[in-house]
């Protein structure tokens, strides 16, 4: 049976206060579909309601630590403290728009640029996945591996597709598609990055990649995939993948032909 830190004790309390808040609103979201307005703006105010609950926990637990969070909302930048969080309240915010029920609540602790714990926690299917660093990954108790899978023709790869007002940020995009698809059983575009990084961790999925993506949303599942025993690079080789936001993360078996693959694209 794993046991958990008093370190990771406080993020797991800090995500299920979250994820209470977000849960009561996310049951409110279909009802808001109807409006001219759209739910946009409640879904900013949800978010924005479970970083405050965040923050506040885990200010309370270690009023040392600073924070890097996705929404500043007013708050003073403490993100240069040496010790600090990084945290994404919402991962998947497109997702909770529409009613859709896959999205997650992501916290790291990062000690002198090095991440030393990760929480990823969907509310909606109670599913945990944490690491802390040296001691491996974990699902509730449950220790995680990467997939074992070597052969593309049987591995499942995740990606993030780019959207509306940052297509020409991405050109690679449909290119690293290309090269992909017609090596692998599928490609899946969940949504939510967090827990992309997630299954990668449990073996769901055999590797996933995405450019553009912040540091409050990789920095646990990066942990994650590592502790799991798999593998982490970026996509371009001069960069530090979570700092870039542009990343490739896999198991153990298809990292090195799979990262020639989309950096070749």
């Amino acid at each position: 049976m794993a046991v958990r830190s008093p370190l990771m004790n406080v993020m797991f309390k800090a995500a299920d206060k979250a994820a209470k808040s977000l849960t009561r609103d996310f049951g409110e979201v279909e009802n808001l579909q109807v409006s001219r307005k759209g739910p946009a703006d409640f879904v900013s105010n949800a978010d924005l309601k479970a970083q405050k609950a965040i923050r506040e926990e885990l200010s309370k637990a270690r009023p040392d630590f600073g924070f890097l969070m996705e929404e500043s909302d007013g708050e003073a930048d403490t993100s240069a403290k040496t010790e600090r969080w990084i945290v994404d309240p919402l991962d998947g915010t497109s997702n909770f728009l529409h009613g859709l029920g896959h999205w997650a609540i992501s916290i790291a602790a990062e000690r002198a640029g090095e991440i030393i714990a990760g929480l990823i926690y969907d509310p909606i299917k109670n599913e945990s996945f944490w690491a802390e660093k040296g001691m491996g990954a974990y699902s509730a108790n449950r220790r995680l591996r990467v997939s074992a899978r070597r052969d593309f023709a049987d591995c499942l790869i995740a990606t993030g597709a780019p959207f509306k007002g940052v297509m020409e940020k991405r050109p690679n995009f449909t290119k690293q598609l290309n090269a992909v698809m017609p090596q692998v059983a599928g490609v899946r575009r969940f949504g939510a990055a967090a827990l992309d990084l997630a299954y990668v961790a449990a073996g769901r999925f055999d590797a996933f990649w995405e450019e553009g993506l912040y540091p409050w949303d990789a920095a646990a599942g990066l942990l994650l995939v590592r502790e799991a025993g798999g593998f982490v690079a970026p996509i371009d080789p001069k960069q530090d993948p979570m700092q870039s936001g542009c990343l490739i993360a896999t198991n153990a078996e298809i990292h090195e032909p799979l990262v020639k693959l989309i950096r070749g694209a």
